[in-house]
């Protein structure tokens, strides 16, 4: 966890220091960067991965727990963002898609291995197939192409845009009616090593954000921690995990690690998801650096004391 937070720290301060060095080229590769992970990372980790991915009927529980988990925390958001906050359908479309992508991959591997061991990782990667795969394609890309504001003004534009932008729903696709045979082992582990890649690209990406927003004369760290970034913090945090915990104590034995993971910040796939549609970015960056942060920190904490 350590390295993890190394990595974490340093690639942010890499894209604070790009931007304020080479400006809009360091933008111009930001945004290159996230691009390239939408249509060259996330189809093949997403199709290896779903072609190895086996269930039974107790982890199918859970991760229709954890489905009417997420759909509820995104109701939540949607509501306080609009009916209390009354944010702009932009920053409401940032707040949602930040609740419905959790770092349940790469962070979420390391956090699990710290605290539970390495024996506990299959969960970790069950639930990073079965809910956060479905919930990136379907969800976060969906909100997107309904709340963004560059995809498109009526329905029939917006329905396109879901289409058109998201490579890794046909990749989900074909993943689940492939043979293992296109799966094997050694290509299965290349992709993971993707996702490990995938996490200081997006972190760079979150630097540049944070430092493209700040005033000058005004540091960037900490980012704004405003009413609409507090809102996604607790309710991706705090909020998304007890209500998978509700929704499954009745009826099975929730898993350690899928409750674990539930717990995981935003992930770094909201911010492609909010470049390729128009959502803002002061609230998916921001949210994105406090909930790692706070995650993080108590990840730590729990495992010096533990």
């Amino acid at each position: 966890m350590i390295l993890v937070a190394l990595a974490i720290v340093l690639a942010t301060a890499a894209g604070v220091w790009a931007e304020r060095r080479f400006g809009a080229r360091a933008s111009a590769l930001s945004r290159g960067s996230l691009t390239a992970v939408l249509y060259g990372v996330l189809p093949p980790v997403v199709f290896f991965n779903i072609v190895r991915a086996e269930f039974d009927f107790d982890d199918g529980v859970g991760v229709l727990c954890a489905y009417a988990a997420l759909a509820l925390a995104v109701g939540l958001a949607w509501l306080v963002s609009t009916r209390v906050l009354h944010l702009r359908r932009a920053e409401t479309g940032a707040v949602m898609c930040s609740v419905v992508v959790a770092n349940t991959g790469y962070l979420g591997y390391g956090v699990v291995a710290a605290l539970l061991g390495f024996d506990s990782l299959p969960q970790a990667v069950l639930y990073d197939i079965a809910v956060s795969s479905p919930a990136l394609i379907l969800g976060a890309f969906t909100i997107g192409a309904a709340f963004g504001d560059r995809a498109g003004s009526v329905p029939a534009e917006r329905i396109g845009a879901f289409f058109t932008r998201n490579p890794a729903l046909y990749a989900a696709g074909l993943g689940l009616v492939a043979p293992d045979v296109l799966a094997p082992e050694v290509v299965v582990d290349a992709s993971r090593i993707l996702v490990v890649a995938i996490l200081p690209v997006g972190f760079f990406a979150v630097g540049v954000a944070l430092a493209e927003m700040a005033q000058e004369g005004v540091a960037p760290f900490p980012p704004p921690f405003t009413k609409a970034v507090a809102l996604t913090v607790v309710i991706r945090l705090v909020i998304a995990p007890a209500l998978l915990l509700g929704l499954a104590v009745a009826l099975i034995d929730l898993p350690d690690e899928f409750l674990l993971v539930a717990a995981m910040p935003c992930g770094i796939n909201s911010l492609i998801v909010t470049h390729a549609y128009g959502l803002d970015l002061r609230i998916t960056s921001a949210a994105i650096a406090w909930s790692t942060a706070i995650a993080v920190l108590g990840t730590l904490v729990l495992a010096l004391v533990a």
